[in-house]
């Protein structure tokens, strides 16, 4: 399948006519062939969407959602088109794709149902004759750089509020998925979107920094919003920050699920299980770090392990629960991370197997702080589990890391399990469910190295307006001289 860039309503082949392929990991065939842009191509989005601003910020509120609801349709009516990408470029089962989509079209319908909340407030003034007001107004051009992962949802939440707002954007699409994000922006264009809205940039992999550099750079982007990795946002906010540029980052994370001692253990396994290995385990809030309480940690232990053999793994085309990881590299790393942990000592309660990219659902027991994946995030389905004696020592396990984007606590005591929640350094948490969680309308981010700012709901207006100060006063007012 060909691929090309959205620019100003219109398929644009690179201008240097470069292209480049994503191979379907699990095949290790050409999956898409995309439209490689260079930094003029990235300069002639970004004018694009400048040359836009005025007319779609300008048009009322109801115009604006009207298009984003029609969109969410229209992106529901091709669920069947995204699966398939999505199975071709990334390597996702069907259910995770149709996931996708769901989320993703309520994404769309909650940032209509916001472009009536662009509300402002009259501040009480001591001026004598002044009406003084708090107002916000769409920022610009926005910027949204979207992962692969989850394509369809984070590419939607990178763009659907900004639009809501009245901001145009330019969706720079991952090199991983190019077909599934230019496929949003032939969504939006059929809902009505006015050309040059939404502008979307496909590029091959080496591109990347040079583009999004240019980008950052141009004088019409006010606004960036990235999803990806800690150490790909740290450069990004280095360099909007030469720009005063503001940033929303949703970066890494290594998500505990902490098992308290009157913890329901079977539903704690079952919440384990779909957090840890759910896209096999390629999510930013999937269970990393599974943290027990010794009182019930053999039982769980032995019930995860049995529930985890039963999860089937290989092609995605078929009815399997994990398919292959994004490339073959990440499933060697798995190896890597599992011969490193068991050589210091952890226990290998099920999995292990690799067959090409595809890799079994996989629990490392007794994992310590001399293991690396301890600390480093696997983006895999190699899940630890940490045995802790008591709540403190399950908090201190669970904040001892650079992370903080999604946690989780099972207890039957909710008193007790929300203080441990309050206890715990993440942007998000939940009792008595899984860490992998997400919703349209709720305040999505993470603290520490997992990022800042907010995506969801109201919180998306906060991101993506400006907060201006606006008064009528007096003419004829006095002055001291």
């Amino acid at each position: 399948m060909n691929i090309n860039m959205l620019i100003n309503g219109d398929e644009a082949a690179a201008s240097n006519g470069a292209i480049f392929e994503r191979i379907n990991p699990m095949t290790g065939g050409a999956a898409t062939r995309a439209a490689a842009a260079t930094e003029a191509d990235a300069r002639r989005a970004a004018d694009s969407a400048a040359a836009a601003f005025p007319a779609w910020s300008a048009l009322g509120p109801g115009a604006r959602r009207a298009v984003l609801l029609k969109a969410a349709d229209v992106m529901q009516s091709k669920a069947a088109a995204f699966t398939e990408l999505m199975i071709e470029e990334v390597g996702a089962t069907a259910p995770w794709a149709g996931f996708n989509v769901y989320l993703a079209s309520n994404m769309l319908r909650e940032a209509a149902a916001l472009t009536t909340q662009l509300d402002g407030q009259v501040i009480p003034s001591d001026k004598p004759g002044t009406l003084s007001m708090a107002i916000r107004q769409p920022a610009g051009v926005v910027l949204g750089i979207a992962p692969w992962n989850a394509p369809v949802i984070l590419a939607t939440r990178a763009i659907a509020v900004p639009l809501a707002c009245g901001n145009t954007v330019v969706l720079k699409a991952s090199e991983a998925c190019p077909g599934t994000h230019q496929l949003i922006g032939k969504v939006l264009i059929e809902a009505g979107l006015p050309a040059g809205a939404l502008n979307v940039i496909t590029h091959a992999g080496a591109d990347a920094p040079k583009l999004v550099e240019a980008l950052i750079g141009h004088p019409a982007v006010k606004r960036i919003n990235f999803t990806g990795s800690t150490r790909v946002g740290r450069i990004i906010a280095q360099q909007a920050a030469r720009h005063l540029k503001p940033v929303l980052l949703e970066l890494g994370g290594k998500a505990p699920l902490l098992v308290l001692d009157d913890a329901d253990v079977d539903a704690a396994v079952n919440a384990a299980a779909f957090g840890a290995y759910m896209n096999q385990g390629q999510i930013c809030m999937s269970t990393e770090r599974i943290i027990v309480d010794e009182a019930v940690a053999d039982e769980f232990v032995a019930k995860l392990s049995a529930k985890a053999k039963t999860l089937k793994a290989g092609d995605p085309r078929e009815h399997v629960v994990l398919g292959p990881l994004f490339d073959l590299g990440a499933a060697e790393r798995m190896d890597a991370l599992i011969h490193d942990a068991t050589a210091k000592g952890a226990i290998l309660a099920c999995g292990g197997g690799r067959k090409g990219a595809v890799v079994e659902a996989t629990l490392l027991d007794r994992v310590t702080p001399a293991m690396r994946i301890y600390t480093e995030e696997s983006f895999g389905p190699v899940k630890s589990v940490i045995r802790v004696k008591g709540v403190d020592e399950a908090v201190r396990i669970a904040n001892d890391t650079e992370y903080g984007l999604s946690a989780a606590v099972f207890g039957r005591d909710i008193m007790r399990a929300m203080a441990v929640a309050k206890r715990i350094e993440s942007g998000i948490c939940h009792i008595n469910g899984p860490t992998v969680s997400d919703e349209a309308q709720i305040p999505f981010g993470g603290v520490k190295a997992s990022g800042y700012g907010r995506f969801g709901g109201r919180w998306g207006l906060d991101a993506f307006t400006e907060t201006r100060w606006i008064t009528i006063e007096d003419p004829h007012q006095h002055y001291p001289f």
